[in-house]
């Protein structure tokens, strides 16, 4: 079985307040509602995808920024081509049978949301409990083949950090003028 270490700290005190902010966020750009994420599924609501993007392309900015003044440090994790086929399968299984992500399941229970409270949290709490118990049987198997190289994007195009941050700016800026002229 597996212990759960209880520690109050600065961080975790950081998380929470994060945590919270990101729900209050999800719910107050309508992404909670589980009729929009359906609909985002089936390509009739784009609401999802556009907060998404509006979302990768401030966290772009802001941890470049961050970095540019030593702030952060980027610190890329190890993965194989297997796991992330694996991991989306079952997020991708999950998120098609219930019609929720994990931080949109949260913030609907926090809604009121009732089929998010009785399917979904139990299926959080038996998926992670089913991971923690069996990943540690499987992690230097099949999950290690084929790893990829712990490379950015920058790394992976020799590209200046502002240049690219231009060009993806543009591309989704793009995106969402396009997304809104045919919506």
């Amino acid at each position: 079985m597996f212990k759960i270490k209880r520690v109050l700290n600065k961080h975790n005190i950081y998380g929470l307040l994060t945590g919270l902010i990101f729900g209050f966020l999800l719910q107050k750009g309508g992404i909670t509602n589980y009729n929009v994420l359906v609909n985002q599924l089936l390509l009739k609501d784009f609401t999802v995808f556009k907060v998404i993007l509006t979302a990768i392309l401030t966290g772009m900015i802001g941890i470049f920024f961050l970095k540019s003044k030593n702030l952060v440090e980027f610190n890329l994790k190890p993965g194989s081509v297997v796991s992330l086929i694996t991991g989306g399968l079952i997020f991708g299984l999950g998120f098609g049978l219930l019609g929720y992500c994990p931080g949109t399941l949260v913030g609907a229970v926090g809604e009121g949301s009732l089929d998010a409270l009785i399917a979904g949290v139990p299926g959080i709490i038996i998926g992670a409990g089913l991971f923690a118990n069996v990943y540690p049987k499987f992690k230097n198997s099949f999950f290690t083949k084929n790893m990829i190289k712990r490379k950015s994007l920058l790394e992976y195009f020799e590209i200046n950090p502002t240049l690219m941050i231009i060009i993806f700016s543009l591309i989704i800026i793009f995106t969402l003028f396009i997304i809104e002229i045919l919506t």
